[in-house]
């Protein structure tokens, strides 16, 4: 009867997107990490893929807050209620009662205090007891590579708001770097580009769509265009024009260039046995950027090592949560607190 109504799960908070793992059930949510209030009342008016529907489009007594800000919280009471949300959704379809324990993917470079905020929103938003496992680890475990041997394994996590890069043997990480260039960086870049070279001032909504529909890595042989539409920076009136591929290429070179000298500089400094490792076994590409067209070509030959792209990449950290947290006593030691492993009973 414990079992039934009280459940374990699994957290892949993101700045651009949450997954909740329902041990048992597998990824039960994938949802926007955006929220809106009203600021007049504090009402919580959509939660997650309706929230994101409205960025750009509201009056001004209604915000669309994304409360995580490069995998760090920058709203802990917005950040709670996303949270409480999720978990009472899923509630609501199974009659759950109680969520026993949680295990939360976080950055590698969170300090110790951007870590407890974590473990408190988590608590705060209903969990009995949370834990806290790196998602460089998380994305290697949900990638299928084979973390508890004596073999490197490099993994680079493109996600919303930062980039992973660690090799990982034993069970943990032996290097790692973190950056602040992903998701929302590339879109960013896309704005200013285009408000540079066109004199269009568009919002974040039309470069995420540019970055999905026109971006690549390396010049393709498909033609890829998208009309797009924004406010004339002279005139101040609407205005219409194409931006094609290689536009969107240059707006991203400088945040690609970053990437492939951050992978160069974890290899410089790792062990010799290791860097031999990941010149046999190769690099794998997890998180929504590893989608971008030709950037697992675009490493491979910039490192001159094999690189393939994880099996539905978007869910691989979600997915490394989830095998942790079915079995929390055997994958204890890849938790991120020490005491944390002493905690976790069958």
């Amino acid at each position: 009867m414990f079992s039934y109504f009280s459940k374990d799960i699994g957290i892949d908070l993101g700045t651009a997107n949450s997954l909740v793992y329902l041990r048992g059930r597998g990824i039960a949510i994938s949802e926007p990490s955006v929220i809106a209030v009203n600021t007049k009342t504090g009402q919580i008016l959509a939660v997650g893929g309706e929230a994101k529907e409205m960025i750009g489009r509201t009056p001004s007594h209604i915000s669309v807050i994304r409360p995580l800000v490069n995998g760090v919280i920058s709203d802990f009471e917005i950040t709670q209620e996303m949270l409480r949300y999720f978990l009472q959704k899923i509630g609501r379809r199974g009659n759950f009662l109680n969520y026993r324990r949680a295990v939360i993917g976080i950055p590698s470079n969170l300090t110790e205090v951007e870590r407890k905020s974590v473990e408190d929103a988590v608590v705060g938003a209903g969990v009995n007891r949370a834990y806290l496992i790196e998602e460089p680890v998380a994305a290697a475990l949900g990638s299928g590579l084979p973390i508890e041997s004596p073999v490197a394994s490099m993994v680079i996590d493109i996600g919303g708001g930062t980039i992973e890069i660690a090799i990982i043997s034993m069970g943990g990480v032996v290097m790692a770097k973190s950056l602040k260039i992903a998701g929302d960086k590339f879109n960013e870049e896309i704005i200013k580009f285009i408000h540079e070279e066109f004199r269009l001032i568009i919002g974040e909504p039309t470069a995420e769509k540019l970055k999905i529909a026109c971006g690549s890595a390396i010049p393709v042989d498909e033609k890829l265009e998208m009309r797009i539409r924004g406010r004339d920076l002279a005139s101040g009136l609407p205005r219409e024009v194409i931006i094609r591929n290689h536009h969107i290429r240059l707006a991203r070179a400088r945040s690609l260039r970053s990437i492939i000298e951050a992978v160069k500089d974890v290899i410089e400094v790792s062990p010799p046995e290791l860097v031999g490792d990941v010149l046999k076994e190769g690099i794998s590409l997890s998180g929504g950027g590893s989608l971008l067209r030709g950037i697992d070509i675009l490493i491979q030959r910039e490192i001159e090592v094999p690189v393939k792209v994880a099996e539905d990449p978007l869910t691989a950290v979600a997915r490394g949560i989830g095998i942790a947290i079915e079995d929390m006593a055997g994958h204890r030691h890849i938790f991120d607190n020490p005491f944390q492993k002493r905690e976790i009973i069958l």
